[in-house]
């Protein structure tokens, strides 16, 4: 049984001073809908980044579930073995509840400890030794008191991709919807222009499991469709998303690149703030297209402390050189 749980450090201003509390999440809701458990971390308290890489496909998502298991759950186990501490005082927050077959190169998470290192490099080496293959911190950092790796959030950069071919790619078959209808990939980015902008998106979001009712106003940056060979990648910058927001988005677009429908659909759904809407023309996509490339951030919360080690991104092995002498 792998116990962790979805936990929310608030905002320090003064980490030798004051108390940290951490919101404790272990029923798979969002984090502020349990604000009534809590606990002190003891102090003074060092704030770590993380970014890490996952092949999703044997996880149930991101964040903690009773009986599956997911990546933060095993990251939070390799974590434990390292530090030695317990995983609530860990406070684990990662910056995208990823869902069920969602990849990541760029998922990002925070979690504290009581102690400071005086170098990265050993420790980053030594949770990665602990993770299984499919799950990589790609950088380890310190962080300020400010940074959160959630709320410090300014956009993030989701990617789908579809192996638009005949035959697929059995070597994709795990990170690529196969289309086999030819797709126009023009008018998709006609259509995807329409997404661009400050929108409410609640025809393009699923219910949520969430007690909550987020806010179904989301801006999107960019959407672009890029041409690889028989490889589309539809990469999509916003704000914020909505509960498989993406991938219904993508799956629109699809129907639009078969010309099944007029790329000004967008905006007829848009419009209309209705799922239901939506059904009428798509299902959703299944996941494993998709993947979170990025995770942007407030520059001040990047901030690194006084005094704190260097950042590690890992290091190449080296060979030491003999010298042979020859009689």
């Amino acid at each position: 049984m792998c116990f962790s749980a979805a936990l929310a450090l608030p905002l320090l201003s003064n980490l030798e001073k004051n108390s940290a509390n951490c919101t404790s999440n272990c029923s798979g809701k969002d984090e502020d809908s349990n604000k009534g458990q809590s606990f002190k971390l003891s102090l003074p308290a060092y704030k770590w980044r993380l970014v890490i890489a996952y092949d999703g496909t044997r996880f149930s998502g991101w964040q903690y579930q009773q009986s599956t298991p997911t990546v933060q759950c095993v990251l939070e186990e390799a974590l434990t073995k390292k530090t030695k501490i317990n995983r609530k005082e860990l406070c684990l927050v990662g910056a995208s509840r990823t869902d069920a077959g969602v990849h990541a190169w760029g998922q990002v998470a925070h979690f504290v400890t009581p102690f400071n290192y005086e170098t990265l490099d050993g420790v980053h080496r030594a949770v990665n030794g602990l993770l299984p293959s499919d799950i990589r911190v790609r950088e380890f950092s310190p962080a300020g008191p400010e940074f959160h790796a959630r709320f410090s959030v300014t956009s993030k950069i989701y990617c789908y991709q579809v192996y638009n071919s005949t035959i697929m790619d059995p070597f994709l078959r795990h990170y690529a919807y196969h289309s086999e209808y030819k797709l126009d990939a023009d008018v998709m980015r006609d259509a995807a222009k329409h997404f661009v902008g400050k929108h409410d998106f609640s025809a393009f979001a699923n219910t949520s499991r969430n007690d909550r009712v987020p806010n179904p106003v989301k801006t999107i940056l960019r959407f672009d469709v890029v041409e690889k060979g028989p490889l589309l990648r539809l990469e999509v910058e916003g704000s914020g998303f909505l509960y498989r927001q993406v991938r219904n988005m993508v799956a629109l677009l699809l129907q639009v690149g078969r010309q099944a429908v007029p790329p000004d659909i967008v905006v007829r759904i848009l419009e209309s703030r209705d799922r239901k809407e939506l059904a009428k023309y798509t299902l959703l996509l299944p996941p494993h297209g998709l993947s979170l490339e990025t995770v942007k951030y407030n520059e001040e919360h990047l901030i690194l402390p006084t005094d704190s080690p260097a950042s590690s991104f890992g290091r190449h092995h080296s060979i030491s050189k003999c010298k042979v002498l020859f009689v």
